[in-house]
């Protein structure tokens, strides 16, 4: 696995990137392709609060855990832990779905211990609508009026599928799809 561990208002020392490196390679065991699996660790700091996001790279999927903790090295562990709870996952989705879903063309399924059922989400609701093509200043406007976190439109610019969301450090985002709608 590659690394590159960045460190915002917070010094990496030689100590936080062997502990970083020495506790993902607990996770190398995963990939069937582990040269070319890439993983970039940030580590913040801010009052009294320790960050840590870590993004694994792979060819079809990007698994990423982001902690907060006062103690960095408790926030490491934690993002850890979080990223092979979303392997777990990965793996019981693929399972149920005998492989059809694609993601696992880099992933070593059978290191990875399927997770309980009581554990598993269940989609509990589907919805349609017809996607309203709208700037993204009206967009965030009927997500804030209908009090959820995202919204789906169509961008009236550029025919492109976006979602608007709400940043947990603040502010909005937006995804937009690559791929143009086929009229």
């Amino acid at each position: 696995m590659k690394y590159q561990i960045i460190g915002k208002n917070i010094e990496i020392t030689e100590g936080i990137s062997n502990a970083i490196q020495k506790k993902m390679s607990k996770m190398d065991k995963y990939f069937l392709i582990n040269e070319n699996v890439e993983c970039r660790a940030v580590c913040s700091a801010h009052t009294g609060v320790q960050k840590v996001e870590i993004t694994i790279f792979l060819p079809s999927i990007k698994l990423r855990a982001e902690v907060e903790n006062e103690d960095l090295y408790s926030a490491i562990d934690d993002a850890i832990d979080k990223l092979e709870g979303q392997m777990r996952k990965l793996k019981t989705r693929m399972d149920r779905s005998n492989g059809r879903a694609g993601l696992g063309r880099a992933i070593d399924f059978e290191a990875i211990e399927a997770e309980k059922e009581d554990e598993e989400d269940v989609i509990v609701r589907a919805k349609s609508y017809y996607l309203e093509p709208m700037s993204i200043e009206e967009a965030v406007t009927r997500m804030e009026a209908l009090g959820h976190s995202f919204f789906l439109y169509l961008d009236e610019e550029d025919d492109r599928i976006s979602v608007c969301y709400v940043r947990n450090d603040g502010g909005y985002g937006v995804i937009q799809a690559e791929n143009p709608i086929k009229q």
